[in-house]
């Protein structure tokens, strides 16, 4: 019997949404404040995802100015096929609100927003045997909408919000035989994280609760994986049932640390008694029968191509003038927006650490006046940098207030390769953290190791917040280029 490993999408992909089209499937992400926006997967079996694209991928889309602070943005989304078109409605928290976007094909290109006057977050889409559109939204509520204007014509009414416990939120509707059925996230999407659902004749209610509710929660359990939730539903090719869903990963000595923020998993789904069933989350679990394997990610990209691969951010913009592929073919040339990373506005551009052990590099050829390195991000309050400048490398923290430069060694001018190691905990001690972060540099002269650090102060449970780390490259001073950028797995996680 074929298995899966969870998480399917690992790394900050949280407040997944699924749906297919023949035998295809196409899942959407959170991405916050970061740019571009909601990241967009496909795959052809639910197991195995690459990601196509970004559904906010211009500025005209989605414009976050810097008073937005560190997971404000782009929240949940939705996305759904119907009558032709793809639709992705989500709420973008401090910038304008909720808004509905489509296109023919998922490679886009995706339409401007068309915005929709309903308090909240977590917008769905759903439509009746009418091809009435309905939009549930957090809190609970749901209203008819005209989704090529975003008119409200009906409503907002109220609906079932859940067993009563706090943040009842990430409602999807379902339209399956004679029962329109509502999944439901509540108890926080932290530790108290469950899903809950219920069933009505019609989108105005009235709502009965399954007799099982929860359906599914690992709340005070000792599961490897935590706070899972935020699930929708989708029915594969050959009938049967699934759920895409976030939860996280802690490790650690108590309370213990998930560094890589929520990430997607998949779960089987049965249907008893007219109502959905789902059992824990575990790490492997028997594969759905379509089996579509893909060829994993290079490591290495050495920006040769004439555009930036899906998989880079930036926090809440990327502007022309900022970042080059053609100043100097074969590099990615930065230059400096801004003159800390500990604020709004700088240069940086990184990929999802996608694994508790791993390793990125990057080569750099620094400018005659420069500052610029490699950092491990949770927020502007919260990150490990390896910077070169002056003739030195140095390895700065900033945690909460502080700011402190740990370690530092010369470098002779020219390339320099800047290199992290990401190690996680195995068997916890008292005290310990999730894992270790260790910086490095290679020149002619050899490879220095300049510092290992406990990875718990880039965390949420120290930074708070909805995102995970990111990885990557940025200057705060002057220009630099960048000839290639590594990230791999430390350990090797086949899908059997």
């Amino acid at each position: 019997m074929r298995t899966y490993d969870n998480p399917v999408i690992p790394g900050f992909h949280p407040d997944p949404s699924v749906c297919r089209v023949g035998d295809d499937y196409y899942l959407v992400c959170s991405s916050f404040e970061y740019f571009p926006g909601l990241p967009l997967f496909h795959s052809r079996d639910l197991v195995h995802w690459r990601q196509i694209g970004n559904v906010l991928d211009r500025p005209g889309q989605l414009a976050l100015p810097d008073d937005v602070p560190a997971s404000g943005g782009v929240y949940a989304p939705t996305v759904r096929h119907h009558d032709g078109l793809f639709h992705v409605v989500t709420t973008c928290v401090g910038a304008g609100g909720t808004f509905l976007v489509t296109a023919e094909r998922p490679e886009g290109p995706w339409s401007d927003p068309v915005w929709i006057d309903l308090p909240g977050i977590d917008p769905d889409l759903a439509w009746d045997e009418d091809g009435q559109c309905w939009c549930a939204m957090a809190g609970v509520t749901v209203a008819r909408i005209d989704p090529r204007t975003g008119k409200v014509l009906e409503g907002p009414l109220p609906m079932w919000s859940g067993t009563g416990l706090r943040d009842p939120e990430a409602p999807h509707l379902y339209r399956i035989g004679d029962w329109w059925y509502l999944l439901l996230a509540e108890g926080g999407t932290a530790l108290g994280h469950g899903i809950s659902a219920a069933r009505a004749r019609s989108p105005r209610g009235p709502w009965e609760p399954a007799p099982g509710n929860p359906l599914l929660s690992h709340r005070g359990t000792g599961l490897p994986v935590q706070c899972t939730g935020h699930a929708d539903l989708v029915q594969a090719a050959d009938g049967s049932w699934w759920m895409v869903l976030l939860g996280t990963r802690p490790r650690g000595c108590f309370p213990e640390f998930h560094v890589l923020g929520r990430e997607t998993f998949l779960v089987p789904v049965e249907w008893v008694d007219g109502w959905p069933r789902v059992g824990p989350v575990r790490e492997r679990h028997p594969a759905p029968a379509a089996w579509a394997p893909l060829r994993p990610p290079p490591v290495r990209d050495d920006f040769a191509a004439p555009s930036l691969a899906a998989h880079w951010i930036s926090p809440r913009r990327r502007p022309d003038g900022c970042w080059s592929l053609t100043e100097r073919p074969g590099r990615l040339t930065l230059t400096a927006t801004g003159d800390s990373l500990d604020r709004p506005g700088h240069t940086f551009v990184g990929r999802r650490q996608q694994h508790p052990d791993c390793r990125a590099a990057a080569l750099l050829d620094p400018g005659p006046a420069s500052r610029s390195g490699l950092s491990v991000r949770l927020d502007e309050a919260h990150h490990y940098d390896l910077e070169v400048g002056g003739g030195e490398a140095a390895v700065v923290v900033r945690i909460g207030p502080v700011r402190q430069r740990i370690a530092t060694h010369p470098v002779p001018a020219g390339p320099v390769t800047l290199a992290l190691e990401v190690r996680a905990s195995r068997e916890p001690a008292p005290l310990s953290g999730p894992d270790s972060i260790a910086f490095s540099i290679e020149t002619s002269d050899g490879i220095v190791r300049l510092a290992e650090l406990d990875g718990r102060y880039l965390s949420t449970e120290v930074a708070g917040g909805f995102t995970g780390r990111v990885l990557g490259m940025y200057v705060t001073e002057g220009s630099a280029a960048f000839e290639w950028f590594d990230y791999e797995s430390a350990t090797c996680c086949t899908t059997s």
